[in-house]
């Protein structure tokens, strides 16, 4: 996909629907009469596997100027959904609109926000910073079974997002690459699980070797660059002149 497709689809989600877009473009986007709409679709989206940032974002901007609106489990699981963007921005916008802290006076239990948030923020550093195996180490630690157990087993197909975050950047970055490599990127074994996924993905393993050959593309493909630089006789003379009065 083009960068230019990406941004359309980032903008306006083919899923989305009219509701949601006349909400999201219109001055609509400010009523919070409309916030339960937007938890409603975003609880789509978790089931769905749909994504929608700027209707997500929309919800978290209601929650700033009506901090009576604000629910952490709601916005937990925006960041949850932004965490699977990487490496787009999602996560840093959303988190952008959680400086001013809403008041939390009207919930009945102690907001989990403040302890997950840390831990959430981590494991978007760690995707950023193509650091898969560490994610996953991190993300099944029992620290995190709480996360798990309460957030993201309900979020359909979340390992399969984070997935998908490092075939982007391996298709990016290789055309030949390990499977052992590959295996420990996608928390996948080695074996037949893995030789379906990538083989799903039109790569191609040699199993003598354990090498995945990834086709090319705009992003992996190897080009020389040629450099010119055209120096005229004058500026030449200048250089020289100037070189040797500071000598």
């Amino acid at each position: 996909m083009s960068s230019e497709s990406a941004t359309s689809a980032w903008v306006t989600p083919p899923t989305r629907p009219e509701l949601i877009e006349s909400l999201v473009s219109g001055v609509d986007r400010y009523n919070p009469s409309n916030v339960s709409i937007l938890e409603d679709y975003l609880y789509h989206q978790i089931r769905s596997q749909e994504y929608d940032c700027l209707a997500n974002l929309a919800i978290l901007k209601l929650y700033q100027f009506n901090p009576d609106l604000y629910n952490p489990d709601v916005v937990i699981n925006i960041l949850i959904k932004a965490l699977t963007a990487s490496p787009f921005p999602d996560f840093n916008l959303c988190i952008s609109l959680l400086d001013d802290r809403p008041q939390t006076a009207h919930l009945d239990e102690p907001d989990p926000l403040p302890q997950l948030l840390p831990t959430l923020t981590t494991l978007h550093s760690l995707l950023h910073q193509c650091r898969f195996p560490a994610f996953w180490t991190l993300y099944h630690s029992d620290d995190l079974q709480p996360l798990r157990d309460n957030y993201t087993v309900e979020v359909v197909g979340f390992e399969d997002s984070v997935r998908e975050v490092a075939v982007r950047a391996v298709r990016s970055a290789f055309t030949r690459i390990t499977s052992k490599r590959v295996a420990s990127y996608l928390n996948l074994p080695e074996g037949p699980e893995l030789e379906s996924y990538v083989s799903k993905l039109g790569w191609t393993l040699d199993s003598a070797s354990g090498v995945i050959s990834i086709p090319l593309n705009a992003d992996n493909k190897i080009e020389s660059t040629v450099v010119q630089e055209n120096i005229q006789l004058p500026q030449l003379a200048k250089i020289i002149s100037h070189t040797a009065a500071t000598v």
